[in-house]
C-alpha cells in the first residue's frame, strides 16, 4: 500500500508539473458546416486549465508524503 501511494503521488506530481509548464493539451473537433453527408470540421488544441496542474501537484505531493511517512 505504501509503494502504491508513493508511485501514485509521484505520477500526479509529475503530471501537475507537466500541465503547469504548459505542455498539457487536448484536441477538440467542431463541425462547422454539414450539408447532407458532407461536413467541414475544425480541430483545435486546447490547454488544460492551470487549476488542474495546481491540483495535481498538491494532491500528488500529499499522497507521496503520506506514502513516505506511513509506517509498516
Amino acid at each position: 500500500m505504501r509503494a502504491v501511494l508513493i508511485l501514485l503521488g509521484l505520477a500526479l506530481l509529475a503530471g501537475g508539473i507537466w500541465v503547469l509548464a504548459g505542455h498539457g493539451s487536448y484536441q477538440t473537433t467542431d463541425t462547422l458546416v454539414q450539408i447532407g453527408s458532407a461536413k467541414v470540421t475544425a480541430t483545435h488544441d486546447k490547454a488544460f486549465p492551470q487549476w488542474a496542474g495546481i491540483a495535481g501537484v498538491a494532491v500528488g505531493a500529499l499522497l507521496a508524503l503520506a506514502g513516505f511517512l506511513k509506517k509498516g
